[in-house]
């Protein structure tokens, strides 16, 4: 073959990869307008699904829907019930949106809704206790309670004596039961074989209303654990931040709960107990050696601040093993976040108000002037 020949070969093979080449990238092209055209029509095929399912299904309905919210439902559970009675659209979407908005406390009981119900109507009858027929009882645990004593009100309230509460909240089996239930909530940092009762700080304090006639007392118990769940979820993320754990935090707060006085500043007490846990001094809180006697005193002696006990903060470093009490939202919060300071001893006078020292000699000042 001469050369003139293989020149001519040279260019027909050029030429063919050239229109190769253009077909390759109008191939290339096509394929990526598809795939772009398909992300473009599922993004906008998911927004105007959000959208409906943000809205009423039917804003004209006014056909009642009786809807049973069972007694510890938590949002998904709620979610569902309300998709499968046909109130909203999708149970996802209303998850999210109540997690979105902070919502939680929602009640248990039977409602009466529309379709023609908005998403923040929905709620705010969830949280009221608007329902469809009125409540036959309600319990309210008030905040700072033992154990010990929220048995005694749900012997005044309801059927159940405070002997069988307290057999059945250190009942193994229900303690194992509610930690399958709320994995996130009850961890094996309860088994502590310190901690007196493994539950003590996990019954939420609130009002509780019961739309059944006879509860069971696992219903009970079961109600108040999942308003504590409720709770704490929404704090999980800070919780992770200060690389601090449930237990450990409602602990610190049912501190804060025992400490506490109508003017009291949680915060900077909360300030004092962490800037002592930084170096090592004990935390010296009289209600950790209430709680480690067992009874209330008016006023804690020497003697007492002696007592060998895992729960007395005089005697002990640290936290507690576990909370010395059920605490709320207030003490919590303030647990998460202490006000920044130097203290490192406070007291409170006789109306109530805390006096704050950075050294112990201010400390026995404020002792002679609002104590002695």
């Amino acid at each position: 073959m001469d050369n003139e020949a293989k020149k001519l070969e040279m260019i027909e093979k050029m030429k063919q990869r050239k229109k190769e080449g253009k077909i390759v990238r109008r191939i290339v092209a096509i394929v990526t307008l598809v795939i772009l055209l398909i992300v473009s029509v599922v993004g906008i095929s998911g927004y105007f699904y959000v959208k409906s399912a943000l809205k009423p299904i039917d804003p004209e309905s006014k056909t009642e829907i009786p809807v049973e919210i069972p007694m510890g439902s938590g949002i998904s559970a709620i979610a569902s019930i309300l998709e499968e009675n046909g109130v909203i659209k999708d149970a996802r979407i209303f998850k999210y949106y109540t997690k979105f908005k902070n919502e939680t406390s929602f009640q248990a009981g039977n409602y009466s809704m529309t379709q023609s119900m908005t998403f923040d109507e929905i709620i705010e009858s969830l949280k009221t206790g608007k329902v469809y027929r009125e409540p036959l009882f309600a319990l309210t645990i008030p905040e700072g309670l033992t154990l010990e004593q929220i048995s005694k009100i749900v012997e005044k309230n309801t059927e159940f004596t405070a002997e069988q509460f307290m057999e059945k909240v250190v009942d193994p089996e229900f303690i194992k039961n509610m930690m399958s239930s709320f994995p996130d909530l009850i961890t094996e940092e309860v088994m502590d074989g310190n901690i007196r009762y493994a539950l003590e700080g996990y019954l939420y304090p609130a009002t509780y209303s019961f739309y059944e006639e006879n509860p069971t007392l696992e219903d009970i118990i079961t109600t108040m654990i999942s308003q504590a769940n409720e709770i704490l979820v929404e704090y999980k993320p800070l919780l992770e931040e200060k690389q601090m754990t449930v237990h450990q935090l409602l602990t610190f707060a049912s501190l804060l709960e025992e400490e506490a006085t109508a003017q009291t500043d949680r915060e900077t007490i909360a300030s004092v107990f962490y800037n002592r846990l930084e170096i090592d001094m004990p935390l010296q809180t009289d209600p950790t050696v209430l709680y480690a006697l067992g009874s209330h005193k008016e006023r804690v002696l020497y003697e007492d601040l002696e007592v060998d006990n895992p729960y007395n903060t005089y005697v002990n470093q640290g936290l507690p093993p576990g909370p010395i009490a059920n605490a709320g939202k207030t003490s919590i919060e303030a647990a998460l976040s202490p006000t920044d300071t130097e203290y490192l001893y406070f007291l409170a006078d006789s109306e109530g108000n805390n006096h704050f020292a950075k050294t112990y000699d201010e400390h026995l000042v404020n002792v002679d002037k609002y104590i002695r």
